[in-house]
């Protein structure tokens, strides 16, 4: 009876050979995957470039007028980024100010004031201008000037005002993190519009202390670039990696020996 049979001189072992099969698919796995995530940032960034484009070609447009507004939710994204001039009188006891927003740099709030759109009682969210903060006594509210009677002023449409990451959206008092449209109506019994507005710095509003340098949409484009680079560098490395160690170094060591 013959015994196992033995493998040719100079192959490498069965257990060898598994470890190396194991080696070569996980190297492989690791580089198509760091370049699905590489492609995957520059589909962002093209995502992004032709939002872009959109908000630029949309704000071109004729300014909106308060009747133009939308009143339903599912027509504000048309209505994105679109000029828009208003008039109407500012509710300044509901003015909010939203905390840890940034604005070249320095930290503070962004103001918030309601504004009843003038022949109605329809109001709109201004986000009117950035303003610093106390940093001894962060309870204390900045001084901000709000004109009594009729205003005017003009800005671009938003879905939303400014928005961070909270564990709890539930808001009250002057100072909070995001204001949300049903809740902040519930709470004021004002007759809000399902979008806000991000007021333009005007010469009507160049004395009111507010700093408004507000960033235009999808500038985070760099980035993406950046993080695609990364993931090429990360494929390249693990590939030449493999091919030295597994391919290269190996002959060397068997032609000195």
């Amino acid at each position: 009876m013959s015994g196992p049979a033995t493998p040719p001189p100079g192959a490498p072992p069965a257990e060898t050979r598994w470890r190396q099969a194991v080696v070569l698919l996980a190297a492989l796995a690791c580089v198509a995957l760091a370049l699905r995530l590489g492609f995957w940032q520059l589909d962002r960034a093209a995502q992004k470039i032709a939002l872009q484009t959109a908000l630029e070609a949309r704000g071109g447009e004729p300014p909106l007028v308060a009747s133009d507004l939308a009143r339903d939710a599912g027509v504000v994204p048309a209505q994105t980024s679109r000029r828009v001039r208003l008039a109407g009188t500012w509710e300044a006891d509901r003015t909010v100010f939203l905390d840890n927003r940034q604005m070249d740099g320095k930290v503070g709030f962004f103001v918030v004031t309601p504004l009843r759109l003038a022949g109605g009682r329809e109001v709109v969210l201004v986000q009117r201008g950035w303003v610093p903060r106390h940093f001894d006594q962060r309870a204390v509210l900045p001084p901000v000037s709000t004109p009594p009677g009729r205003v005017e002023l003009e800005g671009r449409v938003a879905a939303t005002t400014s928005r961070l990451y909270e564990l709890d959206s539930a808001a009250s008092g002057p100072i909070r993190q995001n204001v949300e449209f049903a809740s902040f109506a519930r709470e004021t019994g004002l007759d809000l519009l399902p979008l806000a507005v991000i007021e333009s710095a005007t010469s009507a509003n160049s004395h009111d202390g507010l700093e408004r340098h507000w960033p235009p949409p999808a500038t985070d484009v760099q980035k993406h670039y950046g993080y695609a680079f990364q993931w090429f560098a990360i494929g390249t490395a693990i590939a030449f990696l493999y091919v030295w160690f597994r391919i290269v170094r190996p002959r060397q060591r068997r032609r000195l020996a």
